[in-house]
């Protein structure tokens, strides 16, 4: 992340705090199929930039039946993101009630595998995608997403240099949704009852985790079978190590294949001395996304190591209330001898939203899109149901009435010093980023040493 993106990020999220101070199981829907190839004429028109001008006159005075195909990566419709998401959806229908929007909703790893084969074989009209390197760069380099009309989007709020990631050449094909935190989420009266307390350093982890297990609880839950969270993780753990140089030394080992620096190497060796303490579940490295966050929200899991987006959790009346309002976070402790500072923290600009290059309704298509990024929808509908940090400006709603979770998480991103931008995992090629998810379990776990897991991941990269 450039660093005027941290700047202004930071002041954005500390307009959000003072404003705030002053205020007192997966449902999908029906499949959708890939879009039918387009005419020449059609598939010359997708290399211009759309107007949302124009898409709004096309489709008003058209009044044909018109179908829009939206593949998510938000299997739960009922909570969180994937609640926003079909609010928006029903109430686009309502305002046009010539388009219906069919919805296919896969996890994030099912998501991703169908996502490349959509890409051969034809995109559904609107897909979720994220403006990282590791998942972007091959999608532009095969044109099958639309141009999008910067201009557009010149009053929507976005924060500053929150569209850089969704460019190429200077060009805009996607619109990001959220800011997004690594966090420790913590049951807040489980510590209290047991005197826990909050811990500073690595080292205080550690002793705390212990005192966690001697309790019969597992100390942190982790989905390690998806292998991102686990990146993630690592990543922020080497922002405590590294400090403000965590990009550079990024950058540096995916240009050179190299990760032998220092640095990563000492990061790596904590992720083990972590795993080897008991501080993860029992399988951990073979657990999905649902079944971890169950046990923390069923009371199993004393912490659960996630991103800001899962804060919706505080308001989630599947929860039972004894642990859903005693839902709290803090970031990853400093470590000893580390150059990253409490307030260093790993955060980035995540998922978002762009349209097929070759979609037979592509100007409804941007049309709906435009629709969802209206100030007062995803950012207005994601702060009320508590799903963290939006890339767009959210100050006009806040009430004052947020949870203690969201009003937590803003103070956290409002006293960052810094922030690591694009997580360890996504900031290479997709090979690179296949190599490190699939290798992170093993060198966790044990089964692989430190050594062979750098080079391996190094090895991805050339």
């Amino acid at each position: 992340m450039k660093k005027k993106v941290v700047a202004t990020l930071l002041t954005a999220a500390m307009t959000m705090s003072m404003l705030a101070g002053c205020g007192s199981s997966d449902d999908s829907a029906p499949a959708a199929t890939p879009a039918a190839d387009n005419a020449p004429a059609e598939q010359e028109a997708a290399q211009e930039p759309a107007s949302a001008d124009d898409s709004e006159a096309a489709a008003e005075t058209s009044g044909e039946a018109v179908t829009i195909k939206l593949f998510s990566n938000l299997p739960d419709r009922k909570n969180g993101q994937g609640l926003v998401e079909q609010k928006i959806i029903d109430e686009y229908m309502a305002e046009n009630t010539n388009v219906t929007i069919e919805v296919e909703a896969l996890d994030e790893e099912a998501y991703k595998t169908k996502f490349k084969a959509y890409a051969m074989d034809g995109m559904p009209d609107v897909v979720s995608i994220w403006g990282q390197p590791a998942f972007l760069d091959e999608v532009l380099d095969a044109g099958v997403l639309a141009e999008l009309n910067e201009e557009d989007y010149l009053d929507y709020g976005f924060i500053a240099g929150s569209l850089e990631g969704f460019k190429k050449d200077d060009k805009l094909y996607g619109l990001p949704r959220n800011t997004d935190i690594m966090l420790f989420y913590y049951n807040q009266k489980m510590f209290e009852d047991n005197g826990w307390k909050v811990p500073a350093t690595t080292d205080e982890l550690l002793t705390l985790c212990a005192d966690i297990q001697a309790a019969g609880l597992t100390p942190v839950a982790m989905d390690g079978g998806d292998g991102w969270p686990m990146a993630c993780f690592l990543t922020d753990i080497l922002v405590k190590v590294s400090g403000t140089s965590y990009a550079d030394i990024i950058s540096n080992a995916i240009a050179t294949g190299d990760f032998t620096a220092p640095e990563i190497k000492q990061a790596t060796q904590i992720l083990v001395d972590f795993a080897n303490a008991g501080m993860f579940q029992v399988g951990y490295d073979s657990q999905d996304y649902g079944t971890t966050m169950n046990l923390f929200t069923n009371g199993q899991a004393a912490m659960y190591c996630m991103g800001s987006w899962d804060a919706s959790m505080a308001l989630n009346e599947d929860i039972a209330p004894e642990i859903r309002d005693n839902i709290r976070a803090f970031t990853m402790p400093v470590v000893n001898g580390g150059k990253g500072g409490a307030n260093d923290i790993a955060a980035w600009n995540g998922g978002g939203y762009a349209v097929s290059a070759n979609s037979a309704v592509k100007e409804e298509a941007i049309k709906f899109l435009n629709y969802m990024y209206q100030p007062d929808k995803l950012s207005k509908y994601g702060w009320e149901n508590g799903v963290g940090m939006s890339a767009q400006d959210q100050t006009a709603y806040l009430t004052g009435s947020e949870t203690e979770l969201q009003k937590q998480i803003m103070d956290i991103l409002k006293n960052a010093t810094s922030v690591s931008g694009t997580p360890i995992n996504d900031c290479g090629p997709s090979a690179f980023k296949t190599a490190i998810e699939s290798e992170i379990q093993g060198v966790s776990n044990g089964s692989t040493s430190v050594d062979d897991f750098l080079a391996a991941i190094g090895t991805a990269c050339k």
